[in-house]
């Protein structure tokens, strides 16, 4: 006979004394029945993102969302062969199942659900035990079970409402081992009803679906359609990371309805979020009837990729999420009417969908604001206390005018179409540019360096811009006084040399630029002078050959050489105290003396 394997309970005395009778009756129909097997288990492992590990749930997760599932389902002596005369067991025709599924599932519309699982055995093993004379193969080896796709509608509340309602259903094509116990060898199909819901921490749900297959004698009696029922409840911990909880699963045999065909088994699990997008879980339990496929125990785990389905923000409490709330920062009730929905339900003689008690424009339709002034009132996108409708440039802030065609528009002190946020010359009329530091002012430029007068800072001298107002337009490396051509970066030599160092070329070509562009300059006189190291005779001579070799460079760069005078002053005219090296950098130092104009006359050296 076969039997599950438990002696002296409520799930064994029935179905023992029926299977018996069978195997006694016909002992050969009954082998050749048993060896081509049937789908065995009652467990079957629900979509990939469902909360349960095999009771569905009537939401769907997400919108156009994937989810991917690898469960595991060990069953322990799910069909085992007994002696009548004692009820000592002769052997398990399946003693060890251990049954891979790889799920999937498909979120859509926030509505539908369509899914599929692939069963493979991984493991499985029996005693081919025999009784009466008769036989049985176990499988072993691994096998591919019934490829099973489903689908299901939810008909009403989302993920996390206290109460849904879904629909669906499944199908299995015969794709599976029938020596492996894993398939009929025919369709099966299944519809199903699904409700349940989530309150606070505790997520619930119930199924029950008849399962259509064909009859057929099996041992122990008829085996075809069932009645299939469970449910389970899961409590959330860790911030909802973590859910434990019980499942149980029945099936009833509507062929022959008794003992023999109910099968019940009770699941304890627990699972848990690792990242957002990763879970993991494990369930452990007893069977709880004696009908072939009710194991002694399974275990299942599972891995699983869902995205977490996050509650819809409610900024306002009021149950209307702030997708869908046309006042989510007010309080309000549902409502049909997309603009009202989520609204206070308060008078709103403007109906603008703000209630008058918050709407400082009751009379006028407006829109909604955190500033409670401007709340409900005509709207005034540029914040600059115009409304839209009377604004002539609604989109960028200006100030009130008498000219509606001006009116909201940014204030233009020098009428050259440029508003003064943005024009660097605000009481100046002058052209676009598309440089901002020269962007309506006028194109004077003295000096020729590409920058206007106006914002030039010295407009008699070549110069450059810089990020510093008070440089802006002015040279970076000297400056012509009526005194000097005054450096502002020195030029530099090899130590204890008069060799110029390439990285003072520019300044030498800044000089010479800045001598053919002051024509009214006659002689320059080019000071050598250093500080106080060595003895007076030796930095005379060194300011003295620095001196000429400036005066060289300049005279290679096309400087007129009647124009130039060399001569080092060595230590004797200091510029600051010798004590500091701060000081003693300042002496060492070459300038230009301007000794004669075209206006005065030469002047005396130092």
């Amino acid at each position: 006979m076969i039997f599950p394997r438990k002696q002296g309970t409520t799930r064994s005395w029935c179905a023992r004394s029926i299977l018996l009778a069978a195997l006694v009756a016909s002992p050969t129909a009954l082998a050749q029945d048993a060896g081509q097997g049937w789908a065995l288990s009652r467990f079957e492992p629900a979509p990939a993102g469902d909360r349960m590990f095999g009771v569905p749930s009537p939401y769907t997760a997400g919108e156009l969302t994937p989810h991917v599932m690898v469960l595991a389902d060990y069953a322990h002596n799910p069909l085992v062969l007994r002696r009548e005369t004692d009820d000592e067991v002769v052997g398990a025709v399946v003693g060890d199942q251990l049954v891979l599924h790889v799920g999937a599932a498909l979120a859509l519309w926030r509505r539908v659900t369509v899914d599929v699982d692939v069963p493979i055995a991984v493991l499985q093993s029996g005693d081919d035990p025999a009784a009466g004379g008769v036989g049985v193969a176990s499988p072993s080896g691994g096998a591919l079970g019934d490829l099973r796709l489903g689908a299901r509608v939810s008909l009403l509340g989302q993920y996390h409402d206290p109460f849904q309602i879904a629909v669906g259903g499944a199908i299995w094509l015969p794709t599976g081992s029938r020596d492996a116990y894993l398939s009929d060898g025919t369709i099966r199909a299944a519809p199903q009803l699904i409700v349940g819901g989530r309150i606070d921490a505790l997520v619930w749900s119930l199924a029950a679906s008849p399962q259509f297959r064909p009859t057929r004698t099996v041992p122990g009696g008829e085996q075809g359609t069932t009645l299939q029922w469970g449910g389970g409840v899961g409590f959330l911990l860790a911030e909802g990371k973590l859910q434990v909880g019980p499942e149980l699963h029945m099936a009833l045999g509507l062929t022959q309805p008794d003992a023999t065909t109910f099968n019940s088994e009770l699941l304890l699990d627990a699972r848990y979020r690792i990242l957002p997008d990763i879970e993991a879980g494990i369930g452990l339990g007893p069977g709880l009837t004696g009908a072939a496929g009710t194991p002694d125990f399974r275990g299942v785990g599972m891995v699983a990729w869902t995205s977490e389905q996050r509650r819809p923000r409610d900024g306002d409490g009021d149950g209307v999420s702030d997708e869908r709330d046309a006042c989510p920062d007010l309080p309000g009730v549902q409502s049909d009417e997309a603009a009202k929905n989520g609204c206070p339900a308060v008078k709103d003689r403007d109906r603008d969908g703000i209630g008058d008690a918050q709407d400082a424009c009751p009379d006028l339709p407006g829109v909604q604001s955190a500033e409670v002034a401007k709340n409900g009132c005509p709207s005034d996108q540029d914040g600059d206390g115009i409304a839209d409708a009377q604004d002539a440039c609604p989109e960028v802030p200006g100030v009130q005018s008498a000219e509606a065609a001006k009116n909201g528009c940014p204030s233009d002190q020098d009428g050259d179409g440029i508003p003064d946020s943005k024009d660097a010359c605000p009481k100046i009329p002058g052209p676009p540019d598309a440089n901002p530091r020269h962007n309506g002012c006028p194109k004077d430029d003295k000096d020729q360096d590409g920058i206007p007068d106006a914002v030039d800072m010295c407009p008699n001298e070549k110069g450059y811009p810089s990020e510093k107002l008070d440089e802006y337009g002015c040279p970076k490396t000297l400056r012509v006084t009526d005194q000097e051509v005054r450096l502002l970066q020195q030029i530099q030599f090899d130590f204890d040399s008069a060799r110029i160092k390439p990285i003072s070329d520019e300044i030498l070509d800044e000089i010479t630029q800045a001598l053919k562009d002051h024509p009214e300059i006659l002689h320059v006189e080019v000071q050598g002078h250093t500080d106080e190291s060595g003895t007076k005779a030796y930095n005379r001579s060194l300011s003295q050959r620095r001196a000429e070799a400036v005066r060289q460079a300049l005279i290679t760069r096309g400087v007129d050489p009647d124009r130039l005078s060399a001569k080092g002053y060595g230590r004797d005219v200091p510029l600051d105290n010798n004590e500091t090296d701060e000081g003693r950098q300042k002496n060492r130092r070459v300038q230009f003396k301007i000794v004669q104009t075209t206006t005065r006359k030469p002047q005396n050296q130092p």
